[in-house]
């Protein structure tokens, strides 16, 4: 088999730091130095530097002047404001997509919830929950659109979703996934913007709410 040329090779680079940062692999504040991550992956430099500069742009690694790259850290203000962006984004997305619809697209989300409701593992949930605003934003083809709303908005919301879970549990937001895919299969589509603003912005408040309880819950990973 062919080795992967270089475009294959920093998009392998980018996801595998990806999924080890969004996991809290490689915590908030973690120094990615290029020579290190070059001998890791056997790779030169430029694969690995466009891997960080799109990990940059996603929002998962900063680029200091003096440091170079390191894990970037979200605060509660900036982790609202990314929340106030998904409203935005996927209510857009929602109108779009629900005239759409077909069967086989309630079909899936329905699939995703039944696996969410089933799961026990407090860290798959999240993922569930990124899996169902994909399948619910993916009729309105536009492929930017999702690209904005899965890598600046879901990837980057992972740890927000996995420490909400352990403290809320998963009741309320599936309850909230039916109503949704209920209103779509409606075709209510103001119903279905209506319900997931909400949606979105409860998520926001709880947050709030937790990092009141429990200052810092924020400040371990980017999130």
């Amino acid at each position: 088999m062919r080795p992967p040329g270089p475009q294959a090779l920093h998009q392998a680079i980018r996801d595998t730091l990806r999924d080890e940062i969004l996991s809290g692999v490689l915590p908030g504040g973690y120094q990615l130095r290029q020579e290190a991550l070059a001998e890791r992956f056997h790779a030169s430099r430029v694969p690995v530097r466009e891997a960080l500069r799109q990990l940059e742009a996603e929002g998962l690694v900063t680029h200091h002047l003096n440091r170079g790259a390191t894990v970037a850290s979200m605060n509660l203000e900036q982790l609202c404001e990314l929340l106030d962006i998904r409203v935005a984004l996927e209510c857009h997305a929602a109108k779009l997509a629900v005239p759409n619809m077909a069967e086989r697209d309630f079909q899936v989300m329905e699939q995703i919830l039944t696996e969410y409701a089933a799961s026990e593992v407090v860290s798959e949930w999240a993922e569930f929950n990124r899996r169902f605003h994909l399948a619910l934003c993916a009729p309105a083809n536009n492929r930017r659109l999702r690209m904005l709303i899965e890598e600046y908005c879901l990837n980057t919301e992972r740890h927000s979703h996995l420490a909400m879970s352990q403290a809320t549990g998963k009741e309320k937001p599936q309850q909230d996934h039916y109503e949704i895919l209920a209103a779509c299969r409606r075709r209510d589509v103001g119903a279905v913007v209506s319900l997931l603003e909400a949606h979105i912005l409860a998520t926001r408040n709880e947050i709030k709410a937790m990092a009141r309880e429990d200052g810092g819950f924020l400040n371990y990973a980017a999130v």
